[in-house]
């Protein structure tokens, strides 16, 4: 296939730190096909292209592959070098790793998403770029045919990755609910009576019956910009939703602490349907500031309303995606 110039690689000097490597700079990466990776490590999106990345960069790093991956922060907790260098453990990225708190290498390269790949030849131009889940056959096919026009040698044949959990493809097929955010600066379909109270402690309720992607509170809330928090125990979040897996990127108000939750699907225990952060009973525990798969359905898909109530406050919820 016939790939166009489309730039120069940018630099990686205004990355505010490295994992898994030193500083790279483009001396350091001339002569490589360079895969340039920018993720969140809470994007569902990333998460579930994470498996074919980590498969290249362990097929194809010793044929004169570099994959580069560039943190950039959605949430202020994504700031925290901890909470990163936790994810780049946890999720077994093992090549380098940029970190990006500043959004001057999202800056460099004009970035505008989570995922984004960009391919750049051995000579440091940008040859193909990708946005988003998919196209993983055709972006690996890409890979090999910089690799032999650089004159590595490499097999044609593709990467099989084994993903589950989290990272395991959306049910397209199913999917009727978008990724919502319950702070007030971009949520959508919020249903409790009397609306937000925005940077405001407030009184919540859940309606008697739920819209389709509409979503509400009970008990006492703070709904700010970017997350809404539970300021006494026994909150809850209620979902109506049409997908096979709902996740919920969450986590405590203060690091060191935990908050235990309790989960229902249409007023019921799990069971079967039980993500991988929940017991069969709905039983789980905020411990990290993450993404926790908290319904996975098996079998038909159909309509439901997903339920959540916090055992103990102070935890706060950013997000809910799906899949």
């Amino acid at each position: 296939m016939r790939l166009p110039v489309e730039g120069q690689l940018p630099s990686f000097d205004g990355a505010t730190g490295w994992l898994n490597s030193p500083p790279l700079a483009e001396r350091d990466l001339r002569g490589k096909v360079v895969l340039v990776n920018f993720w969140t490590y809470t994007c569902i999106n990333w998460l579930r292209q994470l498996p074919y990345v980590r498969a290249w960069a362990e097929k194809y790093s010793g044929q004169g592959l570099a994959v580069i991956g560039v943190h950039t922060p959605e949430f202020s907790f994504e700031h925290d070098g901890d909470n990163v260098r936790w994810a780049v453990q946890d999720m077994r990225v093992g090549y380098p790793v940029a970190i990006d708190s500043d959004y001057a290498v999202w800056r460099a390269f004009d970035n505008h998403y989570w995922p984004a790949l960009y391919f750049v030849d051995t000579q440091g131009r940008i040859r193909h770029h990708h946005f988003g889940e998919g196209e993983y056959q055709r972006s690996e096919m890409i890979i090999q045919q910089l690799l032999v026009e650089a004159g590595f040698g490499t097999s044609h044949d593709m990467v099989s990755v084994d993903a589950r959990g989290v990272e395991a493809p959306a049910d397209w097929a199913t999917l009727r609910s978008p990724e919502n955010y319950t702070g007030y600066g971009r949520t959508e379909n919020f249903a409790s009576p009397g609306g937000v109270l925005p940077d405001k402690p407030g009184s919540y309720t859940i309606p008697a019956k739920l819209r389709l992607n509409h979503w509400a509170l009970s008990g006492d809330w703070t709904m700010e910009q970017e997350a809404t928090r539970l300021n006494t125990a026994n909150g809850q979040l209620a979902y109506r939703f049409h997908a096979r897996d709902l996740n919920l990127v969450m986590g405590p108000a203060a690091s060191g602490t935990s908050a235990r939750f309790h989960v229902l699907l249409d007023g019921n225990p799990p069971r079967a349907a039980q993500g991988i952060d929940v017991d069969g009973d709905g039983d789980g525990a905020v411990v990290e500031q993450r993404v926790y798969q908290l319904i996975r359905q098996h079998g038909p898909v159909t309509e439901h309303t997903f339920e959540i109530t916090f055992l103990d406050p102070d935890v706060e919820a950013y997000v809910f995606t799906f899949g």
